[in-house]
């Protein structure tokens, strides 16, 4: 049997706080989980949920998580907690810790998150934040492991907004030593520093290429994804990014331009007409609902590599 190897970082905040080597075993005990031939008990180990942003997939994913591993989830919603009434997180963090084993935040800064993982002597779990969604890469990565039995010679590419999904798929990506290829408009390119810290990672500097030509992005690509033009807070800009984003919209023309054995991926929730044509969404090549089903079996992995 698989032997479980804890995570040598308390915090899980972003995709660099594991090595390559750990997200490998991060992928290998999911796959374990998925295939029911791995059982961890964290009985009596308790969830802390604190979500200032909606949720579906990344909520129940979690709650499922941790009923799987036997624990319980504590969901705190900041409008029926004090955490909506202006509590500093350093005290909510010191008091959770008091309670909780972990603590799983979606939020909108970074330095929010960062902030609960400087007070909380529990490890900390990044949610999503406007910077990264690094759990969503895992199960991305996870899905295309699956398909293509492992990362040599994948061409990933991302078409829309360079944003936390993008982020996290450079990060992680650089860590595998995925080609990674982020196609957006101009002014929309991935997070400057992101970029920067993957080039270091990356052995090879040309396995990571960011461009605003969608057509050139996806010639020969194995694995073409994307996500929602506007995220959540950007309801305002919702207009001008669908003006910006014409051309982006991921069709049975750009399909065409992948390789034959290209599969689609998308975070959900999609709008179909916008970044992904209703086609492309229900096409044989689609491996959307496997990638939505992984973001249970690594958030279990996860979970259990950081309290158990």
């Amino acid at each position: 049997m698989l032997k479980p190897i804890k995570l040598a970082n308390k915090n899980f905040l972003s995709s660099l706080d594991t090595s390559s080597e750990e997200i490998f075993h991060i992928l290998e005990i999911a796959k374990n989980f998925k295939d029911k031939d791995l059982n961890i008990e964290l009985q009596d180990k308790v969830l802390g949920l604190i979500f200032d942003k909606s949720s579906t997939r990344t909520r129940v994913s979690f709650k499922v998580a941790m009923s799987k591993l036997g624990g319980t989830t504590v969901d705190l919603n900041p409008t029926t907690s004090q955490i909506g009434r202006g509590e500093p997180i350093r005290d909510t963090a010191r008091v959770l810790s008091r309670y909780c084993d972990v603590l799983a935040i979606r939020t909108f800064k970074q330095s929010d998150l960062e902030e609960y993982a400087r007070w909380s002597s529990k490890p900390v779990i990044n949610a999503l934040t406007d910077l990264e969604h690094p759990c969503q890469a895992l199960a991305d990565y996870m899905t295309i492991k699956e398909e293509f039995i492992d990362f040599k010679n994948v061409v990933l590419t991302f078409i829309g907004d360079g944003n936390n999904v993008a982020n996290s798929l450079i990060l992680c990506g650089a860590l595998l030593g995925v080609e990674v290829r982020i196609a957006c408009p101009k002014g929309y390119e991935p997070n400057s520093i992101v970029v920067k810290k993957a080039y270091e990672i990356y052995k090879n500097k040309d396995l990571l290429k960011i461009t605003n030509d969608p057509n050139s992005a996806v010639l020969g690509a194995n694995v073409l994804y994307t996500d929602v033009w506007s995220s959540m807070g950007e309801e305002n800009l919702k207009e001008k990014k669908d003006r910006d984003f014409h051309g982006f919209t991921l069709d049975s023309d750009l399909l065409e331009k992948a390789a034959g054995n290209a599969i689609i991926l998308h975070c959900l929730p999609a709008y179909r007409g916008k970044e992904i044509s209703e086609e492309v969404f229900e096409s044989p090549q689609n491996r959307i609902f496997e990638q939505a089903e992984n973001r249970l079996h690594v958030q279990q992995a996860l979970l259990a590599l950081l309290i158990s």
